[in-house]
């Protein structure tokens, strides 16, 4: 018996693979006649602190802008190229646990296509990779995608 998912979560940084994860999760959501979610985990913490030690407002108001026009943007685009049943969403917090349980939890997701890494070497070695959090946590199938629609390996 083949898996049917109804709902699939692409979470997006902006990153060549996030994007090529956005492509493929379109492709299944065809042939599964499903629905997509896109989202976007901005994590104040990261962008530093000011002296009283809060992440700056501006700073924080500015990602989520630029945030929502780039997924504005991606969504705009996947419903042009014929594909309708697609939202985007928005969260604040550490993209881990938002990414592998607290979103699913929220919106019943019943896959995770993700790409395989958004980050820097030198990110990964600091931080742990998001992607093998959630791969290791996910209340859900996960699907890591490392290559483009025509099965080509993405470069790292």
């Amino acid at each position: 018996m083949l898996q049917e998912y109804t709902n699939i979560l692409v979470p997006m940084d902006g990153s060549k693979q996030a994007e090529t994860a956005l492509n493929k999760a379109v492709e299944v959501a065809k042939r599964n006649q499903a629905h997509i979610d896109v989202l976007s985990v901005i994590d104040p913490g990261q962008f530093g602190y000011n002296l009283a030690g809060l992440a700056d407002g501006d700073i924080t108001y500015q990602l989520v802008q630029d945030s929502e026009a780039y997924l504005q943007k991606t969504v705009d685009q996947i419903k042009k190229d014929g594909f309708d049943d697609v939202e985007f969403h928005i969260r604040m917090g550490s993209p881990k646990p938002i990414i592998s349980q607290d979103f699913i939890r929220d919106h019943h997701n019943d896959l995770i296509m993700m790409g395989a890494t958004g980050l820097n070497a030198m990110e990964r070695v600091l931080e742990g990779s998001v992607t093998t959090y959630v791969q290791r946590n996910a209340l859900t199938d996960v699907i890591v995608v490392k290559t483009d629609l025509n099965n080509t390996q993405l470069a790292k």
